[in-house]
């Protein structure tokens, strides 16, 4: 099992199996809400063992679709946590172990800011990969 947490220690679960990927998103709402890199997980392996009430979720406005959330008490990135879809992105900054995971692809770095580098040999896409 693969725990992960918020900051404050406020938000507690645990992954049965360990995440199918890692990428990494240069949008700029990625950017802003300090998720740019995702693991994917299926619903049915997240395990909540606290806080789960701690939990805020941020909906945008359209043309956005996707629904960010946090920790409501020190604002921890947690990706789309809440999400009733099968598979879903969390944010790998939350999880507490090293996934030994590598990132396979970069999306949106039409909007990547010129002070990032890339520095990896996954694949670029100036929007979302092809499916």
């Amino acid at each position: 099992m693969i725990k992960g947490s918020c900051c404050c220690g406020a938000v507690k679960f645990e992954l049965l199996t360990k995440p199918s990927m890692m990428g990494t998103c240069h949008c700029s709402r990625c950017r802003k809400v300090g998720a740019s890199t995702i693991a994917f997980i299926k619903r049915e392996d997240l395990k909540w063992l606290e806080g789960r009430e701690n939990v805020a979720l941020y909906r945008p406005g359209p043309p956005y679709q996707y629904g960010r959330c946090f920790c409501r008490i020190c604002g921890t990135s947690l990706g789309e946590i809440l999400s009733e879809s099968e598979t879903f992105p969390i944010a790998a900054n939350a999880l507490d172990a090293d996934l030994d995971l590598k990132v396979k692809f970069h999306e949106f770095t039409s909007e990547k800011p010129g002070w990032y580098g890339i520095c990896d040999e996954a694949p670029q896409f100036e929007g979302h990969p092809p499916s």
